[in-house]
């Protein structure tokens, strides 16, 4: 894929953001791209940043780690989005900024303790089971509450949000139900917890749903990059 093509990939994505914001009364300036880089090459986000895209989400650890040492001159901010078992917490409590797939306190702890006390706290969102799928991770809302309260007083992260993936379904209003029902798991978190300010929710082909229930981080993989 040259260069342009993600330019352009680029654009028509801000330009869909823009859209949906001024259709449901959102500030485009409020809502994050995150560019989803797995499996593409280093210089494939160097081409993205040049665009103006500086949020990059991993799903793949090693992949992740060779990417942010051979773009370290680039200042660019990293998010680990996939699954997160406990004995690969350590590279990313290193080398990461943010997480959004927490959905255990045991993962969450480690972090916390392994995150070297010269970085700033790493930011983490709880990763919610919004749908009720078994095949899926997350918490679920029944239990957020409790998470939420743990994760909150662990030193060397700071929470600042929920995250989830619904169930796929092209119909937008179909789409906007689970969007609207993290929507409200963080309003009831927010008396409590105050820096709660991240919905991370809404991929390629339902953003504009997720952009109308709240959405602060869209995540955007081959409408960015192109077909894996």
């Amino acid at each position: 894929m040259t260069d342009l093509a993600i330019v352009k990939n680029i654009a028509k994505l801000q330009e869909r953001i823009r859209n949906a914001s001024q259709n449901y009364g959102r500030d485009p300036g409020a809502i994050t791209l995150l560019a989803v880089a797995k499996t593409k090459p280093a210089e494939a986000v160097r081409e993205a940043a040049g665009a103006g895209v500086t949020h990059i989400g991993e799903n793949y650890l090693q992949e992740a780690l060779d990417k942010i040492a051979s773009l370290e001159d680039l200042a660019l901010t990293w998010h680990f989005i996939g699954p997160l078992q406990s004995n690969k917490t350590r590279p990313v409590a290193e080398h990461f900024d943010w997480v959004h797939s927490v959905d255990r306190l045991k993962i969450a702890r480690r972090l916390s303790e392994q995150r070297p006390a010269a970085l700033p706290p790493l930011n983490l969102c709880l990763q919610v089971n919004i749908s009720g799928e078994d095949s899926k991770a997350g918490v679920s809302p029944d239990e957020l509450p409790a998470l939420a309260a743990a994760v909150a007083g662990l030193p060397g992260i700071r929470l600042r949000g929920l995250m989830a993936i619904p169930a796929p379904s092209d119909d937008h209003d179909e789409q906007r139900a689970p969007f609207a029902a993290l929507r409200t798991a963080l309003e009831a978190l927010q008396p409590e917890f105050p820096d709660l300010d991240t919905l991370s929710m809404g991929m390629s082909g339902d953003l504009e749903a997720a952009i109308a229930e709240g959405a602060t981080m869209i995540r955007i993989g081959t409408d960015v990059f192109g077909p894996r």
